[in-house]
């Protein structure tokens, strides 16, 4: 149940003289450069003119950027990290290193996923991160621009992916690796091109040498070079060949070369050719992968089918049908083969060239019935997975239809909320995915299930708008499988996000979708949670008439149904209306009563947002120390929970209150740090509340050009949502701080703020008209 003190979004107040990353300078460089690839060989020449790129002076305006461009498996990866480690000492404030996935089978990274991790990587915390790309993108130059750092950017597919994420300055230097030769690089941004070739021959035998040392007796340089030669001398593949040699210190070259050889022909026989090098790298996989025993090499093939960039331990096992203690054992196998890489503990992930071989090896070798079985398996244990988390993170919403996960899986527990909200934030990146998977798979309730359960397992730090395509992918599933009660539980989730991004019109015809259907299946208490939505959107709106019927039915219904919690939920929500009406006495004893209910229940989430209602009641009866009681209590549990939507609203109160009390520089923060969170959000009616609470205390700082400028932001922003009533105070607040050196165009905004006003009736609305008409020249252009 989304009540109506969560809200969504972050601004940065370089006016205001303040550091928009909170924690700045208490935070060590980032150091993100995978570690250094052993056994690499030669590439001296190739070493020496990346080197000349930062020695030879260029343009001292360009940011210096290298691209290594070749084929794959070429050791492009292999070359810019041995560069980086050379000439990291040289970029004291760090490095930034991102896997871009270009040339995987699934989606490659956007330069707006990057941009996230690289700010916070930088001393942001990850609530004051811009949601806008072109902000976030601003922002990471200005945080680069009087730092000397190393980017790396790897396995880049698109410029696209890469121009974001260039600094701006030149004491910065940025690596990027590719198949492709991003021409508009060097055309536009001046960017050093080193194309990469296969390693001659004798490299290709100093690399085997290099990898077998230890391992096997000297072999004969000119087998060695034969084995060189069908791995087509391409660092990838002959790393794999020089691993399967050393595994096997008995076995000739001889039969090592037959056994590739072999596996050539049958790769001729399936190669499109494609690519240059291709049916070589090819054929190494397999060579390798014929190695493998049976089970490692089932797993292999299974790793395919994985729906998401990375795989977790547990979502291993599932996929396997295995015992996670089994799933490590084989996992450790592939490690040690070179097909696999690990990334973290019990995290795993593949070269993307060995993922398609995986997926491709997949098809051939396992039955349909068994890649169904599979993908059944690893959906179900995330499906069983997040429902876990979401009883500890929105353990008072409706849980799914309790049905036992396919045998073969065991879904995580967790013993406590971090613990889940830590998964949840783990497993961000696979959700989509694995919605996707199931829905390719025809597999339409696992697609709408794991869509709705991920709306109340997602971890509180996450963006509405991510779970927009999963909710998208799972609400054409449900009307797929003709599930009109899944139609309804996703469109009024559609609803609540639809309201947290400032989309109040299409929150409004989602709720309404969901109330049609569930009146007309008779689903009673699904009707009361649409009619208690409905009237929040009414609110979020100002229209308090319509949120208060809608309310009251909803509270009606509830107490007809027996449901006490949601009613209290309701009556909270009702009280926050009459609060918006200016009934202060009606307001403050029924939030009270909601508050005792809450307390009484253990309920953190609700009793904070009750808490943020009665701090701003007791503000305007004139208690201003203990609304800054009841804020900062409700701003506790809300950083408990890690829930940035509460944070950022409760943070308005805390904020409102320090004001009152002549506390302004605390106010500011609390007001710079609610703009960041809600821009992050994206929720631009309250970020524009929080530039409203900084122009005025500005104002009260007798700071007024300050004042002006935010309280024109927050104008112009209230005028582009159709805010009217938000409007017309951010105006009165503008002709304040306006009116002492340009009377007549404080004049000009009063009159506005009067016509709009105009549409509102409530006790609030009269006292506000009456005090905008009693301002000096107030009428005088009307």
């Amino acid at each position: 149940m989304v009540q109506a003190g969560r809200v969504s979004g972050g601004v940065h107040f370089h006016a205001a003289g303040h550091d928009p990353r909170p924690g700045a300078g208490h935070q060590p460089p980032p150091q993100q450069l995978p570690g250094d690839l052993r056994h690499f060989v030669n590439r001296t020449a190739e070493l020496q003119s990346l080197d000349a790129t930062l020695t030879t002076g260029g343009d001292p305006f360009v940011p210096p950027v290298c691209v290594i461009a070749g084929t794959a498996g070429a050791g492009k990866t292999a070359l810019a990290l041995r560069w980086a480690h050379q000439v990291k000492d040289r970029f004291p404030d760090g490095q930034l290193y991102v896997n871009l996935r270009g040339y995987d089978p699934g989606e490659p990274v956007a330069a707006e996923e990057v941009l996230p991790r690289f700010l916070t990587a930088m001393g942001m915390t990850a609530k004051a991160v811009p949601s806008d790309p072109d902000s976030a993108a601003a922002l990471y130059r200005t945080l680069l621009a009087e730092r000397r750092m190393l980017v790396f950017l790897d396995n880049a597919a698109t410029v696209a992916q890469v121009r974001p994420l260039l600094p701006g300055n030149a004491h910065c230097l940025t690596i990027v690796t590719s198949r492709s030769r991003l021409s508009s690089l060097a055309v536009r941004d001046g960017a050093d091109r080193l194309t990469l070739g296969t390693l001659d021959e004798p490299e290709a035998v100093a690399l085997l040498r290099a990898v077998t040392a230890g391992h096997r007796a000297d072999d004969d340089s000119a087998k060695l070079a034969e084995l060189a030669r069908l791995c087509a001398h391409l660092p990838l593949a002959l790393r794999i060949a020089a691993e399967r040699a050393a595994t096997h210190p008995h076995m000739s070259l001889d039969e090592l070369i037959t056994d590739l050889c072999d596996e050539s022909a049958l790769w001729d026989a399936l190669s499109t050719g494609d690519e240059e090098g291709g049916e070589a790298v090819r054929a190494v996989f397999a060579w390798s992968y014929r190695a493998l025993s049976p089970d490692a090499a089932r797993l292999f093939r299974l790793l395919g089918l994985h729906p998401g960039p990375q795989f977790p331990l547990g979502a291993v096992a599932a996929l396997a049908g295995v015992s996670v203690r089994r799933a490590r054992q084989l996992l450790d196998v592939l490690v040690g083969a070179h097909l696999l890489e690990q990334r973290a503990p019990d995290r795993f992930e593949f070269h993307d060239l060995l993922r398609a071989y995986a997926c491709d090896q997949a098809q051939r070798e396992e039955p349909g019935e068994e890649r169904n079985a599979a993908l059944l398996r690893v959906l179900d244990w995330y499906l069983h997975t997040a429902d876990s988390a979401q009883g500890w993170i929105r353990p008072h919403e409706e849980r799914l239809p309790s049905q036992p996960p396919a045998e073969g899986v065991t879904p995580l527990s967790f013993a406590d909320y971090d613990q889940a909200v830590d998964w949840a934030e783990r497993e961000h990146a696979n959700f989509l995915p694995a919605v996707r998977a199931a829905s390719d798979a025809g597999l339409d309730v696992h697609a709408w299930q794991l869509a709705a359960v991920l709306w109340n397992a997602k971890a509180p730090s996450s963006l509405t708008a991510d779970w927009l395509p999963i909710g998208h992918a799972g609400l054409s599933a449900a009307r797929r499988a003709g599930d009109r009660a899944a139609q309804a539980r996703l469109l009024e989730s559609f609803g609540f996000g639809y309201t947290k991004l400032s989309r109040a019109e299409e929150a409004r015809q989602a709720h309404e979708e969901a109330l049609t259907i569930r009146r007309e299946t008779g689903d009673r208490a699904g009707e009361a949670d649409s009619l208690n939505a409905l009237g929040l959107v009414h609110l979020r709106r100002r229209e308090l008439g319509p949120a208060e019927a809608r309310l009251g039915e909803a509270a009606a219904l509830f107490a007809e149904l027996g449901d006490t919690r949601r009613q209290t939920v309701t009556l909270a929500n009702l009280a926050l209306v009459r609060f918006r009406a200016g009934e202060l006495e009606q307001a403050a004893e029924d939030i009270e009563r909601a508050l005792a209910a809450h307390r009484q229940r253990d309920d953190a989430r609700s009793t904070g947002n009750a808490l943020w209602i009665l701090s701003g009641i007791r503000l305007e009866l004139g208690e201003p120390q203990e609304a800054l009681n009841l804020a900062e209590e409700a701003l506790k549990l809300a950083l408990d929970l890690r829930n940035h939507v509460a944070e950022a609203c409760w943070l308005l109160a805390v904020g409102d209150a320090q004001q009152a009390l002549g506390d302004h520089g605390a106010a500011l923060t609390a007001y710079n740090r609610s703009a960041t969170l809600h821009r992050r959000l994206r929720d631009r009616s309250r970020e524009a509340l929080a530039w409203q609470g900084t122009g005025e205390t500005y104002h009260r700082m007798g700071r007024d050009e300050e004042a002006a400028g935010f309280h024109r932001r927050a104008a112009e922003a209230h005028r582009e949502l159709g805010d009217a009533w938000s409007e017309a105070v951010a105006l009165d607040g503008l002709a304040r701080t306006l009116y002492e050196q340009n009377p007549e165009t404080a004049a000009g905004h009063w009159s506005e703020s009067l016509r709009l006003l105009g549409g509102y009736e409530d006790a609030r609305a009269r006292r506000m008209r009456a005090d905008v008409e009693a301002r000096p020249a107030a009428d005088a252009e009307g």
